[in-house]
């Protein structure tokens, strides 16, 4: 059993993580035996996901204290309770569907993803195909690129045109 201190620790560096993250996932990655769970970790490091197995308690308290409002979060934290939590908003999600292809877990309790929260297991594709910032504004420039370069095709094609007209025209009259 932990002393009061302790508790107050872990609950004090679980806020200051989530306070310092935009993406963390709960799941419950009970019934994996040991090698299981290596491998699961093994993973999570591969992907930069950082894996922690949590107290529900301690994680109800840090999620109070967190500054953001995670209350549609609350009720998934029941029964064993791990957090992934990771930079890329879509990593975990990743490490889980990978790693079901073997187990049946991690089962996804939920998520907060850029500033979104998602709930239940049945999301796990709708994270799998989430698109970041950067991502999403790739995509618009791509979208803008593609009718300018056929705009400017179009352009350099007509400019050829009337250069060779303009040429045509040149040598009748030099003529």
């Amino acid at each position: 059993m932990r002393t009061r201190e302790e508790k107050s620790k872990i609950i004090a560096e679980l806020t200051e993580l989530l306070k310092n993250t935009e993406n963390f996932y709960v799941a419950d990655i009970s019934g994996l035996n040991a090698a299981q769970t290596q491998q699961l970790r093994k993973l999570c490091f591969n992907k930069n996901v950082k894996l922690t197995v949590v107290k529900n308690t301690l994680l109800k308290k840090a999620f109070q204290q967190s500054g953001k409002n995670l209350d549609e979060l609350m009720p998934v934290l029941n029964g064993p309770t791990s957090i992934m939590i990771s930079e890329a908003p879509k990593a975990p999600a990743q490490v889980i569907k990978e790693f079901r292809k073997k187990a049946d877990k991690p089962i996804l309790k939920g998520a907060y993803v850029m500033e979104m929260i998602v709930v239940g297991d049945n999301q796990l594709d709708f994270l799998m195909n989430l698109k970041t910032k950067n991502e999403l504004i790739a995509d618009v420039v791509l979208a803008l690129q593609s009718p300018m370069n056929k705009l400017l095709s179009t352009l350099q094609t007509n400019v050829s045109n009337i250069a060779g007209v303009l040429k045509t025209l040149a040598e009748k009259k030099s003529s």
